[in-house]
């Protein structure tokens, strides 16, 4: 792979996050941040009636491959469910670990040359990881 790990698309999305500003009353929230680099990415989420997300804000403060993360999750997160985003978070932490398939989400093939550095990967998952909790925790309150 000698594709360059910071390319013109990754920095391109990284400068367009979508949904950037917290929501307030959010419905769920959750902070993740990486041990490694220190990147930290918070997600707030409302949810409608049909569980799905309704509503989405988010702060990021990452690196630019956690940057590009949280805008393709932002580009398409809106009426997803709880579980497509965990589901969404679980196939590319295993993608990224090298255990699994590309993850059915747009865009995140851009992340191919980041697979051989593991040390990467977790400012990849922090946008997905605090969007699947805030998820669960947004779905909790919904109205049955």
């Amino acid at each position: 792979m000698n594709a360059p790990l910071y390319n013109t698309e990754i920095l391109r999305l990284a400068a367009t996050i979508p949904h950037h500003e917290r929501l307030p009353d959010a419905m769920g929230s959750a902070e993740k941040r990486s041990p490694v680099c220190g990147s930290r990415v918070a997600v707030d989420i409302n949810v409608g009636p049909d569980g799905r997300v309704s509503d989405l804000g988010m702060l990021v403060r990452a690196c630019a491959l956690g940057q590009a993360s949280a805008s393709l999750l932002g580009a398409t997160v809106l009426g997803k469910s709880t579980a497509e985003i965990a589901s969404a978070r679980d196939a590319l932490t295993a993608w990224l670990a090298g255990v699994g398939p590309l993850p059915d989400w747009p865009g995140l093939e851009l992340f191919t040359p980041a697979l051989p550095h593991s040390a990467r990967h977790a400012s990849i998952r922090l946008a997905f990881e605090a969007a699947a909790e805030a998820s669960e925790a947004a779905a909790a309150k919904a109205p049955a």
